[in-house]
Parts: C-alpha cells; structure tokens; sequence
C-alpha cells in the first residue's frame, strides 16, 4: 500500500532526517529530504503528491512560514508537524493552516507512521476531487455562450418554453442547445447537472 508514495522531510538536524528517512523506508516509502524550507520550496512541485514532515523551528524559514507558502501555492501536499519545540499556539496556528498533524520529538512510531498514512490517504482524496472538479470546468469552458445562457436558465427550474421566451428564441432552438449542454456535460438528468455545476461553484474559482 505505502510502495511508491512519496513522503518529503524537512528538518535542520541531519540525525532527525536520518531517522525518519529508515523508519519511512522500513514502512516502503519513498523519501526524499531537505534540511531547509527553502531547499524544499526551490525542488519540490507544490503540486506533487504524498505527505510532508516538517520542522517548526528552523533558521531562516521556519516551519510556518513554509506551510503558509504551499497555502498560497494551493498545494495539496499535507503537512505533518514533527517538533521539539512545540506549543498550543503554534499547533493552533498550523492546524487552522490545514495542518494533517502536529507531533513533538522524540515521536512514537507507531504514532507517525499512523499519521503519515492518513496523510497520505487525505492527500489522494483531495487529489480526486481536485481532478474531478477539473475536469467539471473543462466541460463548462466547453459550452458556448448560448449553451451557457440555457444552462443557467435550466438549472433554476426554467421549462424549454420559459427558457425560450428569456432568451427570446424558438422553443425548438432551446431543445437543441439542452440537447448539446446535456452531451457537453456528460450528464443523463437535470438533476446530475444541477449537482455538477453546484459542486463548482460550491468550490469556487479554481486555484492558481
């Protein structure tokens, strides 16, 4: 199950990294490790999959502040605080941040590796529902203005012949374009539809 998946350790005492790199190995990981923030954010895809263990304190960029930076990069990479200088607030702040974990050194490993799996398994679900909700506003984009005008009048309850007499078009026209809107969209019923475009709107505009 854990072949494969990716784990990032972030941490400014080699020892650390040497120990969590054999304990994560031992499980099947495949680790990769840094001993700064910033090493990490100028190698590694914000965007890349599997789980990251990260230091608080550190020089220069600490902890925080690197989870702060893969926020605003709308990473989906989940982070796991490993620290030994941990208090309420820090673990307040970084899990308010969306923070998978917050554990303090020396860490059970049983506890970790716990962590790193329900990381791990967060970080492939949020990966499906971003791919999904991707592939809902490709189909979207694919809509001509006019199909999009339908759409909308179709998905608040409006019949063909209400949605014609908006648009003030041929009621037969307006069968025509839900015909391509329900195709484009690659739906059966007025109800998927609806689910769909509330999904992404729900959503909100796609991060960048």
């Amino acid at each position: 199950m854990t072949s494969g998946l990716q784990i990032y350790l972030v941490d400014d005492q080699p020892a650390v990294l040497k120990a969590l790199a054999r304990l994560l190995g031992s499980a099947g990981y495949a680790v990769q490790r840094y001993a700064s923030a910033s090493d990490f954010l100028a190698s590694v895809d914000p965007q890349a999959e599997g789980c990251l263990i990260l230091d608080l304190a550190m020089p220069d960029m600490g902890g925080l502040a690197l989870q702060q930076a893969l926020r605003e990069r709308a990473s989906l990479l989940p982070v796991i605080f490993l620290t030994g200088h941990g208090d309420i607030d820090s673990g307040v702040r970084a899990m308010k941040l969306g923070a998978a974990d917050f554990l303090t050194k020396p860490v059970d490993a049983e506890r970790l590796l716990d962590a790193v799996a329900q990381a791990c398994a967060s970080n492939r679900r949020a990966r499906d529902t971003d791919q999904e909700l991707s592939t809902i506003r490709q189909r979207l984009a694919s809509l001509t203005p006019r199909e999009t005008e339908v759409l909308n009048l179709i998905i608040e309850g409006l019949l063909n012949k209400q949605v014609a007499a908006t648009l003030g078009a041929a009621e037969k026209t307006i069968k025509v374009h839900r015909a391509r809107v329900m195709t484009k969209m690659a739906v059966r019923s007025l109800t998927a539809l609806v689910r769909m475009v509330d999904r992404v709107r729900q959503a909100g505009p796609p991060s960048v």
